[in-house]
């Protein structure tokens, strides 16, 4: 008997293949920027302001007295764990485990980072209150940027989607050791060495290949309140409370992986956009041609979109020249120089450094992110027309 199909059905098929592909977290958080920047220009900008910002009637924490601060402390101590398991993985199980593999994507992202931060200091000066903003343009954002890949389809070879993904990951390795080294403002020792007390015993665990999940969220829960009082970012105890999930249980099937991929929807879906709701609104009424070309956005948005295309397609040319690695498999120059554009799609780990490195000064951070937002669409264009009109869609 020959099934019906549904014309419903049938219509929503293309909607429903867009938001099951990795686009869909790129469209999500593309809407929620543009939600956000729409609420922070319109006459709800003060409402907009206050639910973020407003001093909250109770919080169970002093330290965290608004709910912008949750997010940032709190929320995104998720963010940063579900990043520290992928990390993990990776170097353990994945492409960062074989060391030819993981050379040309290493290569490309240290000098992705360098090149931009060094470009933002050159374009600021010699201006003391500008310079806590040079890591700013030194991040890649994984969702968005792989979201804005998914959108091309198989037009990107998966070699290079490969590159893509473990460039932004080891960019955000990179990015977190600079949030623990740079932007650690005074230690209190007590708290430190309470934090180091539980990271021992979530160690010891991990050695016994404890496999069940409430010794773990308890231990997180204790570490992240202790770093959070200790004058390290807390959001660096997701990172550490990752790195301490075993790979397996005792029965050697998968741990780690069972707990990245119960997350990663959380992650991606509530976490993420929240941040980018409370962080990505800026108010632009009246800011005029003076206040979007200061030196401060103007150097971000051309760290993120000159800075991480000179630096990484310099990087993979004078690596292959040198026969150090290759390109990679079935790739040419102008998709790398296509996917080297798109890393400078900077936007949650971008915004979230910004918020630390001006934290004292409200003001340059409304103007970080303009810079920001910039160099994040500006990438996320030309990228995708880039690989838009110079690559073919095969043949299914």
């Amino acid at each position: 008997m020959q099934q019906t199909t549904n014309p419903i059905k049938l219509a929503l098929i293309p909607v429903k293949a867009l938001f099951v592909s990795d686009s869909r977290e790129g469209i999500l958080l593309i809407g929620v920027a543009l939600a956000a920047l729409a609420l922070a220009n319109s006459a709800l900008s003060e409402a907009y302001h206050a639910l973020f910002h407003s001093p909250l009637a109770w919080s169970p924490i002093p330290k965290l007295s608004t709910a912008h601060l949750w997010i940032n402390d709190a929320l995104m101590a998720i963010f940063f764990f579900v990043v520290g398991l992928e990390v993990k993985r990776e170097l353990v199980e994945g492409d960062l485990a074989d060391p030819q593999a993981r050379r040309l994507p290493i290569i490309a992202a240290v000098a992705g980072m360098a090149i931009p931060a060094a470009l933002f200091v050159a374009l600021v000066g010699d201006d003391p209150t500008l310079d806590r903003g040079w890591a700013i343009p030194a991040a890649t954002d994984i969702a968005f940027a792989m979201g804005v890949v998914g959108l091309l389809g198989n037009r990107v070879p998966a070699s290079l989607r490969l590159f893509l993904l473990t460039v932004a990951i080891v960019d955000d390795i990179g990015a977190v050791i600079i949030i623990a080294v740079f932007y650690t403002v005074q230690v209190k020792a007590l708290w430190l060495l309470a934090a180091v007390a539980v990271g021992c015993i979530m160690a010891v665990m991990n050695l016994r290949r404890v496999d069940r999940n409430w010794p773990y969220i308890v231990a997180t829960l204790v570490l992240w309140l202790c770093v959070l009082h200790s004058g390290l970012h807390a959001t660096i105890a997701g990172v550490v409370a990752a790195l301490m999930i075993p790979m397996r249980r005792a029965d050697d099937t998968p741990f780690l992986e069972t707990v990245e991929h119960g997350l990663a929807p959380w992650n991606a879906y509530l976490v993420v956009p929240v941040f980018a709701l409370a962080n990505a609104g800026v108010d632009m009424r009246g800011l005029g041609i003076e206040g979007l070309l200061a030196p401060l956005p103007v150097a971000i948005a051309a760290g993120l979109f000159l800075g991480k295309q000179i630096g990484i397609v310099g990087a993979v040319a004078l690596a292959n020249k040198l026969g150090i690695a290759r390109l990679p498999e079935g790739a040419s120059w102008v998709q790398l120089w296509g996917v080297s554009i798109l890393c400078g799609i900077g936007f949650t780990m971008s915004l979230f450094i910004g918020t630390m490195a001006f934290a004292e000064a409200p003001m340059l951070y409304e103007q970080a992110k303009i810079g920001v937002l910039a160099g994040t669409f500006a990438s996320l264009i030309l990228g995708y027309v880039v690989l838009r009109v110079t690559t073919e869609k095969p043949e299914d």
